[in-house]
């Protein structure tokens, strides 16, 4: 008998097939979450001083943030699907609520309308972190109840866009073009994701492309942030200083940083250290190999999230399937957006990392998304485990589990 190669033996070592849920998720967000208060704490020192006159000002206030999430996710994650798919409809009318309301009452902050301030809670709510969730949970839930449509018929197709086309122009007047083109990218891949035909697609991404240009050189400020971005240094003191400064960032970091907590650009050269640009700080502290450890635990996260839809879809489960792409859809697209901003390949967006910088909404709404994953999960397993026959017992060794189904329990 053929003995299993070295590299079978460590797959079959790391695999999280016969546990009750998938580990290697659980491990990458937690370890973001770490390591964001870590960045969090070094990038804000100084500004947290100089504001406040306690250094640990902000990383105080994401410690509480970080177990307010955890205790929100540790519900989430008691709470069954049936009742996110049910409730669906009305957390899309929270969503699009919390749009309007933030235009209309909303704190705005750098020329923007995003957050909402509720009497009594020490923090701001960002409308569109709660809106991109209440979206992801009812496209899913649209996907379930009229996938052959979906497949078939234009006008199944177009609804789930016409609903978030609403969205976008919502977050368009507050402005909020970010969080605007990370929805639309969302419900776009969960009905690409769902087999919708590919030439609807590019139709849609030609008109999607033209209206963006217009937007873009509409109004001077935008196309001036085109500008700069191309060409951060021709006016490094103004419309380019922000991605300038994280450049140098990136440039002092080298390949093994300056070391935690010595960070030059922090020290109120980099606007929004601590927030948006939390990352030109871990590279400039930890260097390449540490941002390259950051990008392979995002990568880790959205391939072990798509892998949780994947086996849904197989047990024939789709609005865990979909939510589950719908949630590794948006971690990973906004965590690109911030990345590549932060490195300069795109213009400036006022987009969080995904469980790493500062900031309460983004923080929460990440931590429930986690919860929905694995609650995913752990029902796609159960019924599977509950699908599978029962083996005889001269098949396999005395005391071992029977194999699960091939395709469904990888």
């Amino acid at each position: 008998m053929k003995r299993p190669s070295r590299l079978s033996r460590l797959r079959e070592r790391l695999s999280t097939r016969d546990q009750p849920f998938d580990g290697w998720l659980v491990v990458a967000a937690l370890s973001l979450m770490l390591i964001g208060w870590v960045m969090v704490t070094s990038a804000s020192s100084e500004v947290a001083a100089s504001l406040t006159g306690n250094p640990w000002y902000f990383s105080i206030r994401h410690a509480i943030f970080l177990v307010v999430a955890l205790g929100a996710a540790a519900f989430a994650l008691r709470v069954p699907l049936a009742w996110w798919k049910v409730n669906g409809p009305l957390l899309l009318l929270l969503g699009i609520g919390l749009l309007i309301l933030v235009l209309l009452v909303g704190r705005e902050i750098n020329g923007s309308k995003r957050w909402i301030s509720i009497p009594g809670v020490p923090f701001n709510l960002q409308a569109s972190e709660v809106a991109k969730f209440c979206l992801i949970v009812y496209v899913a839930g649209y996907l379930e109840r009229f996938l052959p449509q979906v497949r078939r018929e234009l006008g199944a197709f177009l609804r789930p866009l016409l609903v978030v086309g609403i969205m976008a122009l919502l977050l368009i007047r507050a402005p909020d073009y970010g969080a605007a083109v990370v929805m639309i990218a969302c419900v776009m891949g969960m009905l690409l994701m769902a087999g919708a035909p590919w030439g609807r697609f590019v139709v849609l991404l030609g008109a999607v492309g033209l209206l963006g240009f217009y937007v873009a050189i509409a109004e001077p400020y935008r196309l001036a942030r085109i500008t700069s971005f191309a060409d951060p240094w021709a006016d490094q003191f103004a419309s380019g200083y922000q991605l300038t400064q994280a450049l140098i960032a990136f440039g002092r970091g080298s390949w093994l940083g300056m070391g935690l907590g010595n960070s030059v650009q922090k020290l109120f050269y980099l606007p929004e250290a601590h927030t948006d640009f939390v990352f030109a700080v871990l590279a400039e502290e930890l260097g390449l190999f540490g941002a390259v450890g950051v990008i392979g635990l995002f990568a880790l996260l959205v391939w072990r999230a798509m892998a949780v839809g994947r086996r849904a879809e197989l047990a024939r489960l789709p609005f865990a399937a979909y939510l589950s792409y719908g949630i590794a859809l948006v971690i990973g697209a906004q965590a690109f957006i911030n990345i590549a901003v932060s490195s300069g390949m795109l213009p400036t967006k006022g987009l969080t990392l995904p469980l790493l910088s500062y900031g309460g909404s983004s923080l929460l709404v990440s931590a429930v998304m986690m919860a929905l994953l694995l609650r995913a999960d752990i029902e796609t397993r159960q019924a599977v485990r509950r699908a599978s026959p029962a083996a005889p017992r001269s098949s396999g060794a005395p005391g071992r589990p029977n194999p699960q189904p091939e395709g469904v329990a990888k």
